[in-house]
């Protein structure tokens, strides 16, 4: 009898951006990175609506009321 165990994947604690990447730090200490280009809504917002992030789900996923955008951590560490 075979069983099967899902991959765990860490929780997002903390959202920062550079010029050109969104960073996300997780429960675990990783840090994941991801171009801008690749999420046209948070390349276009203003520092101030990239601010206002909260977390989904206790840390699987991240939301921006002011974009409209939501990012699931296991998205970011599928790419």
């Amino acid at each position: 009898m075979s069983t099967l165990a899902s991959r765990p994947v860490a929780d997002a604690v903390d959202v920062s951006f550079t010029d050109d990447e969104l960073v996300v730090t997780l429960a675990d200490a990783r840090r994941v990175s991801a171009p801008l280009e690749w999420f046209p809504r948070l390349l276009r917002a203003s520092p101030e609506q990239r601010s206002n992030w909260r977390l989904i789900g206790r840390g699987v996923g991240i939301h921006w009321d002011d974009v409209d955008e939501d990012i699931s951590v296991r998205s970011l560490l599928a790419i």
